[in-house]
């Protein structure tokens, strides 16, 4: 991924936050059919690894599992993101030398993958993550709600995934490259706005100038 120095985000804490809040990951790899690319809930488990490390699972009827391919696979993180117009900037007034741009928070895994078929796996995986997405719920949902035999045919529905993490990129591009009063301007436009993905975005780009780090 290019990454400007402005936009590098290296902090491990930060990378899993974006993870964490953002968990539909992007598994691209590259077998003997080719690139193939699948979207996954991921969990990330941050203790099992240096880096950490993701888990998944595929539809057993989908062929993705069954050609992972021998080198390592790219699992992309997108988080808040919004069109940015140049009429939002001071400079348009100045001089006109403006583009339009796009900003956005990404974080880009590699991993060597593997399929796992083990039932107590697929089982503890399954409620794991059912358990992370319905923990704010007023009434949480719980695997053992539904019937064991129906639980059972499913999981013999789907294979594991997991992604030892070897390398992670971290890229947060929220305007630190703008002068003050063009950022300014952007964070005004974003907020006017008024949707949830700007507003997100007026946050960030109003928390990380040039230099700065946080944690969204």
């Amino acid at each position: 991924m290019y990454t400007p120095p402005l936009f590098r985000e290296d902090r491990l804490e930060a990378q899993h936050g974006l993870i964490r809040a953002h968990p539909l990951g992007l598994l691209i790899t590259h077998g003997s059919t080719g690139l193939l690319a699948s979207p996954l809930p991921f969990l990330l488990d941050a203790t099992a690894s240096p880096l950490g490390t993701l888990r998944g699972h595929l539809a057993r009827a989908n062929p993705h599992w069954r050609d992972l391919g021998d080198g390592d696979a790219l699992v992309v993180f997108r988080g808040v993101n919004a069109y940015v117009t140049p009429s939002w900037y001071a400079t348009k007034r100045e001089s006109g030398k403006v583009v339009p741009t796009w900003n956005y928070a990404m974080v880009q895994v590699r991993g060597r993958p593997r399929a796992i078929e083990d039932r107590e796996w697929l089982a503890r995986h399954v409620s794991d993550l059912t358990d992370r997405h319905e923990a704010d719920r007023p009434r949480p949902w719980a695997v053992t709600d539904a019937p064991e035999p129906f639980v059972a045919g499913q999981l013999k529905g789907i294979v594991g995934v997991e992604v030892e993490i070897a390398a992670i990129e971290g890229k947060w591009k929220a305007s630190q490259n703008r002068p003050e009063a063009d950022r300014a301007g952007v964070v005004e436009g974003l907020v006017a706005m008024g949707d949830g993905a700007s507003l997100a975005m007026a946050d960030l780009v109003a928390h990380r100038g040039p230099g700065q780090a946080t944690e969204e």
